[in-house]
């Protein structure tokens, strides 16, 4: 990723389709012919929480991916173990993790497979190679969707702050007009 700015896709603000926030520059000429201004503050309010929902649902799977990135480096320095080892016809000393602290002493012969966990119950055997370029492809991916989810919940505080300056410039014109009448 590097240096190279990551944007979305050609006519996207983002890369999760979150709707934009309109900002209201005049107040006035917004409001022109419509006094329902609470129904206007609600309706903002209904999109506040849509924004602070999707916010947790983009920070939850951050989480997940941050939590995937350490298993998989160290799914790739135990292929790359094997690899040396295969190469020079040497057993490999190692503990297993069994449960939350209770690891297994094993001794593991030279091999060119290995079997991945992938998850739901699925565990499929890989060459040595095969298997490096899957947890490869997978941490690129990764990457590269923690880089999204990055931009999006930027984007996505930005669309809050927008509706909360609009929510308070409502409130505040609402006000300024009730004083008017006054």
């Amino acid at each position: 990723m590097g240096d190279v700015e990551l944007q979305p896709p050609e006519g996207k603000t983002n890369f999760s389709s979150i709707p934009p926030s309109q900002f209201i520059d005049d107040v006035d000429s917004y409001m022109k012919g419509d006094d329902n201004v609470e129904a206007k503050i609600r309706s903002l309010e209904e999109m506040h929480q849509k924004y602070k929902f999707m916010e947790n649902t983009l920070s939850m799977k951050r989480k997940r991916l941050l939590a995937q990135g350490p298993d998989i480096h160290s799914s790739l320095l135990v292929i790359e173990k094997l690899h040396t080892r295969k190469a020079d016809n040497e057993e490999m000393e190692t503990r297993f993790l069994l449960s939350d602290q209770v690891y297994a002493k094993a001794s593991i012969p030279p091999t060119e497979t290995v079997c991945l966990w992938l998850g739901a119950n699925v565990m499929l055997e890989y060459s040595l190679d095969d298997a490096e370029q899957l947890l490869s492809k997978n941490l690129a991916s990764a990457e590269k969707n923690l880089a999204e989810i990055a931009f999006d919940l930027d984007y996505l505080r930005d669309q809050m702050t927008i509706t909360e300056v609009t929510m308070a410039r409502l409130y505040n014109w609402n006000v300024k007009k009730r004083k008017e009448k006054k």
